[in-house]
């Protein structure tokens, strides 16, 4: 067992500090001398550490040393054979999966609202996807996970998929019956790819659904700077394969992420990995307790339901993660896109996101309980200010089971032509578009769009949301492939 209280590649950074090296290497600031109004809104030290890769600090593409043994520490801790640092956030991590066990060609099975990074891991590898359509909550308005019946089901039908993608947990808290998907897929020999960006926390209590690698999936991606503690973009992959060659996967992951990582991202996942070792099940007995009083409060307020654990054993959601604080407003008569809005304009208050019905509260390692009362008194006034508007729900799930005509790949290749949003019907896409976040996509390259896709983008332009990848970004014109 590794000593889980050492921080080797923080430790080399603080020992190159105080050396007092002059720095004739990039990044061309030189230690901030060179962004010194930076410098001077930051704290200097910052910028001082935010160096290159040298010998006494390891290097990300090929570490041998102090990066190597933070890796294994971070490793150990998770349970995997193996970990590797990202400086790209999960979407390097979930590309970096497709694309070690996928070609070009094969069959990889996924649910309809995964990230786009999967749709983009789909399209650079070559593979084609078999989508799994998740369980709607018509009263909630959520996507939630997929339940073993439609695995088995699409398993069967797909017997020469090479992988199964799984969310664990969703966006909104759902986990799928993941032990059991993974029983299933390697009973088929299928390897299992995890898209844990929102888990990095869960192995750390036991009334949280439990972690993909710990379950036996082959691979995860985990955003540790979105549970764990860390910095903005700093994520890991973690593996467990007997099958998948590790030197082959730091190859995939040398294909796309940067050869300058950012010193002050891995630190920072040096730091958290150690917090996490230490005092994990104290943090998340923190966020648990938080979530809850939380979740109480609430569910206190007239028009709003903050659900929770009740859920759990229902289609589609078979563990809840509590620190996924979703409130559903549609009986205050206001949609979620709106209380996001009105959270932000008129409280202060940053929420993770709004949807159609429901606004998202992520609960993790650095709230405390005044922040949490903040939201809870907002709400309170909300409540009493909008309750009188109400309004007919609307009931607009992201559109689902689109007809695939080209594999990702080939429409994104594919010579296109630009046409009005409103003429696209029946028509291939040559491109995708989303609301973010979440960042799962109405349409991807190759789909085949219809009525439903314009109803829901229209939809999302009328609440004001943020819509990315068309390139158009007025929205009235797509491209498409030529005919």
């Amino acid at each position: 067992m590794k000593d889980q209280n050492v921080t080797p590649l923080f430790d080399a950074l603080k020992d190159y500090h105080s050396k007092k090296v002059i720095p004739f290497d990039v990044p061309g600031h030189k230690h901030g001398r060179g962004l010194k109004e930076y410098g001077d809104f930051l704290g200097n030290k910052v910028l001082e550490v935010d160096v290159n890769s040298m010998k006494c600090l390891d290097i990300l593409s090929n570490p041998v040393s102090v990066i190597k043994e933070a890796e294994e520490l971070l490793a150990e801790l998770y349970g995997a054979k193996h970990s590797f640092f990202l400086v790209n956030g999960s979407s390097a991590g979930v590309q970096g999966m497709i694309m070690s066990v996928c070609k070009p060609g094969d069959k990889i099975i996924l649910p309809r609202n995964a990230h786009k990074s999967a749709v983009n891991g789909i399209i650079m590898s070559g593979a084609i996807p078999i989508y799994i359509t998740p369980e709607y909550n018509k009263d909630l308005g959520i996507s939630f996970g997929i339940t073993i019946e439609s695995v088995k089901k699409t398993i069967a039908e797909n017997r020469d998929a090479k992988a199964i993608f799984v969310i664990n947990p969703t966006y909104f808290g759902a986990s799928s019956n993941l032990k059991e998907i993974i029983n299933i897929a390697h009973s088929s020999n299928m390897s299992v790819l995890v898209d844990e960006a929102h888990g990095s926390h869960l192995m750390f209590h036991d009334d949280l659904p439990e972690s993909a690698i710990k379950l036996g999936a082959d691979m995860s991606a985990i955003s540790l700077h979105k549970t764990g503690g860390s910095l903005t973009q700093s994520s890991a992959l973690l593996m467990n394969s007997s099958i998948i060659d590790s030197k082959y996967v730091r190859k995939i992951l040398n294909l796309y992420q940067t050869t300058s990582a950012s010193y002050l991202l891995m630190t920072s996942i040096d730091i958290a990995r150690k917090n996490l070792a230490l005092r994990g099940n104290e943090i998340m007995q923190k966020v648990l307790e938080l979530s809850r009083y939380a979740r109480n409060e609430l569910n206190k307020i007239e028009g709003v339901y903050a659900f929770g654990k009740e859920l759990e054993n229902t289609k589609g959601v078979y563990k809840f993660d509590e620190t996924k604080l979703v409130i559903n407003v549609a009986d205050l008569g206001l949609t979620g896109f709106r209380v996001y809005d009105i959270l932000r304009d008129e409280f202060n208050i940053q929420m993770e996101l709004g949807d159609a019905h429901n606004t998202l509260a992520i609960i993790s390692i650095g709230d405390e309980k005044d922040q949490i009362d903040a939201l809870i008194n907002a709400m309170k006034d909300i409540s009493k200010k909008y309750m009188k508007e109400a309004i007919k729900k609307v009931d607009m799930p992201i559109p689902s089971a689109l007809k695939l005509a080209l594999s990702p790949r080939d429409a994104f290749y594919a010579e296109k032509e630009s046409i009005n949003l409103s003429d696209s019907i029946g028509r291939i896409s040559g491109e995708s578009i989303m609301a973010y976040p979440p960042g799962i996509p109405v349409f991807t390259p190759g789909e085949v769009i219809d009525e439903r896709v314009i109803k829901y983008i229209d939809f999302l332009k009328k609440q004001d949301t943020v819509i990315t990848d068309l390139e158009d970004q007025t929205f009235k014109t797509i491209k498409v492939i030529k005919e």
